[in-house]
């Protein structure tokens, strides 16, 4: 009888905890780049969802921004249906014309494209590769631009993208692992130059500074950020309910928020509030920064008679007496 490789062994265990008790009986889809991460747990999910009932499914995007690409992500779909999943989608996506650096841009494509291929499938959840090192560098980075307890809880492990759960199944799994597991099951994952790129600045975490880590502090320093994430997400969801109560004690009756129940609250947890209220006034969730919510903390805080604060969207927030206000929209 055939020995299983234990990290083989390892990301089956993660992928079905991370299956069980899905809803409905629509497919699950593995996005898959057909780099080691999202082959493993793609060859995996072939495996495991059947033998829960599901069907398991395959998304792969084509960013168009590397020579092959189309060639590379034909590939990835032919294996999918060589490992009996089914549907399978090649998406391609525009990149060039977004907002932000090509890394964000890239990402917002590919997550619209797994969102969009969900809806037509009738998908009960989106799978992605990310391992235990993409949530060490994630905190690393999130720690770098002083991100607060939003940043530092690095990914979670399930999130709602456009109403599909995107679950992440091997954040506990290591990178070499996810290696081993393609080595074992005769698998050969292709290798993004992007991800030893110098002009990314997670390329440059990954090759430069989770190295120095652990050659200054072991190789436990990976697991020690991957707990951290998991420590602080908890304590994010604990006051993210008691902001989600106060928000809705700090309503004045004429509208927008009461000052003196503002004032009263914690500051951390008049901050979220804060940044609650202003999404809900409609200040686009990934332009709303920590210094939006700031101008509004000093609204309440540090009152001298100052002018409206101003949000992402054209908001314009302003206090007036005892209550801040949505003014109108900036022009």
């Amino acid at each position: 009888m055939a020995v299983l490789a234990p990290p083989v062994a390892a990301i089956r265990v993660a992928v079905r905890r991370a299956l069980t008790d899905l809803p409905g009986d629509g497919p699950v889809l593995v996005a898959c780049s057909g780099g080691a991460d999202s082959l493993a747990l793609a060859a995996t999910t072939a495996f495991v969802a059947p033998r829960l009932g599901r069907r398991a499914g395959l998304v792969t995007v084509d960013h168009g921004l590397q020579a092959g690409s189309a060639e590379r992500a034909a590939e990835v779909a032919a294996l999918a249906g060589e490992l009996g999943m089914a549907p399978v989608e090649l998406v391609r996506v525009e990149v060039a014309g977004r907002p932000g650096g090509p890394e964000a841009a890239a990402r917002e494509a590919r997550y619209e494209a797994l969102a969009d291929a969900a809806a037509r499938r009738g998908a009960v959840a989106l799978l992605t590769g990310h391992t235990r090192d993409d949530q060490a560098e994630t905190v690393l980075l999130a720690l770098a631009r002083g991100a607060g307890p939003r940043g530092l809880a690095g990914m979670p492990a399930r999130r709602d993208l456009a109403g599909v759960p995107l679950l992440r199944p091997l954040l506990g799994i290591t990178r070499e692992q996810t290696r081993a597991a393609c080595a074992a099951l005769g698998l050969k994952p292709w290798v993004d130059p992007h991800n030893s790129d110098p002009a990314y600045t997670r390329a440059r975490v990954r090759s430069d500074v989770l190295p120095a880590l652990v050659r200054a502090l072991g190789s436990a320093v990976l697991d020690g950020l991957a707990r951290t994430a998991r420590l602080v997400a908890e304590d994010n969801a604990a006051l993210d309910e008691i902001a989600a109560a106060a928000l809705a004690t700090a309503r004045h009756p004429a509208g927008g928020l009461s000052v003196p129940a503002l004032t009263a609250l914690a500051p951390a947890v008049r901050g979220r509030v804060l940044h609650a209220w202003a999404r809900e006034l409609g200040a686009p969730p990934s332009a709303l920064s920590h210094r939006h919510v700031a101008a509004l903390d000093a609204l309440v805080t540090a009152w001298r008679g100052q002018g409206p604060a101003y949000l992402p969207g054209g908001l314009c927030v302003q206090r007036r007496a005892d209550r801040l206000h949505l003014a109108q929209e900036r022009a």
